[in-house]
């Protein structure tokens, strides 16, 4: 009996042994079971079309051979993931389809296809910039006999989103011309607004002839503008954006640059060409085209820099405008220089309307 009962101990003493050997061997048998599944699902994903579509995470340009390449194969389409909020850069734009209209328009272009859209940027606060616009060069009904529509594109506002939000809804349902998506409106995510102009055309008024981006901050000669560029005459354009080009932009990695582009985010030596985006012009069949490639490439957070690679990914070059149309630099105003001027830039709403009056006065003229 003694005998017995020792036997009994020792395998009880040697029983967390037994036990742990037991689950080392179990978990070694899972572990293989579950390596092997996962090298046959990598085999098979590296094969597939789809995994050679979502390693694009760089953007590689030769910029010196701008517009010479022709694409054998066609974007997948596919949006791969952001990275991980971890391994994410902060000036990483997260361009995603699923952002939500908390403004809109749809019907707009219902009973009419404007030969003309004005795409303003706009902050949510910026109640009195959008008044002064409405009164000055974005009126509808400027140019007679040209049909204009007027959209300000504006996010949410990062800090006082709610509070705001009443008040854009009441200037919305006066107006009806406030276009806004869920996004947070910051300067990083301005990409963000274009694309959501982009989109907006695409879905709400595809057969719109022309387009403007112009930032709030600028006096717009509309009328100049469409009758030296446009021409409502003439066969429309397509295929078609100019106004003030950069040529082998460097990006700034100066971090105290209010324009700076870290590596992380793009790593080329320079931009491709693209429009200043104080304001330029874009033929209406262009936006469907960027906001399709926009989904296939990495958004950065330079709105004008990323057009110019959206016309680069497309195959297609701007188009020079006549020296001296667009300014990106203030002007000092005279009435008989600014007539002759598309675009100039650093106007806040008081001087839009000081000089507005002067400007429209038709018994001063100007020699051409």
């Amino acid at each position: 009996m003694e005998g017995a009962r020792k036997v009994l101990m020792t395998q009880v003493q040697n029983l967390p042994n037994v036990v742990l050997f037991c689950s080392i061997v179990l978990f070694l048998l899972v572990a293989k079971n579950k390596w092997e599944s996962l090298e046959t699902h990598d085999t098979k994903l590296k094969g597939s079309p789809d995994f050679a579509g979502n390693q694009k995470s760089a953007i590689g340009f030769e910029w010196e051979s701008t517009l010479e390449r022709t694409k054998e194969t066609k974007p997948s389409g596919l949006i791969p993931p952001p990275p991980p909020v971890a391994t994410r850069h902060p000036l990483e734009v997260v361009y995603s389809t699923d952002y939500k209209f908390l403004l809109n328009e749809p019907n707009k272009c219902r009973e009419r296809s404007p030969f003309l859209i004005l795409l303003v940027i706009t902050e949510p606060q910026h109640f009195p910039t959008r008044q002064a616009i409405r009164q000055t060069w974005g009126n509808e009904s400027l140019v007679p006999g040209v049909s204009i529509l007027r959209l300000f594109l504006t996010g949410v506002h990062p800090k006082f989103g709610y509070p705001l939000q009443a008040l854009l809804e009441e200037e919305s349902s006066i107006h009806r011309d406030i276009i806004q998506q869920d996004f947070l409106d910051t300067y990083n995510n301005l990409t963000l607004k274009t694309l959501m102009g982009m989109e907006w055309i695409s879905k709400f008024c595809p057969n719109a002839t022309y387009a403007v981006k112009a930032d709030s901050d600028i006096f717009l000669n509309v009328n100049y503008m469409v009758s030296q560029l446009l021409q409502p005459h003439l066969p429309p354009k397509k295929n078609y954006m100019t106004g003030y080009i950069y040529w082998k932009t460097k990006p700034l990695r100066d971090k105290a640059s209010k324009w700076y582009m870290p590596r992380e985010v793009y790593p080329n030596e320079t931009y491709p060409p693209y429009c200043a985006g104080a304001g330029y012009v874009f033929s209406g069949d262009l936006a469907k085209k960027i906001y399709q490639v926009a989904k296939t490439i990495k958004v950065i957070n330079m709105e004008d820099a990323f057009m110019g690679i959206c016309l680069y990914e497309l195959g297609i070059s701007m188009t020079n405008s006549p020296w001296g149309f667009f300014n990106m630099f203030r002007v000092k105003y005279e009435k008989c220089k600014f007539s002759k001027m598309v675009v100039v830039h650093g106007y806040g709403p008081e001087e839009l309307l000081q000089i507005w009056p002067d400007l429209r006065d038709q018994n001063q003229t100007c020699k051409s």
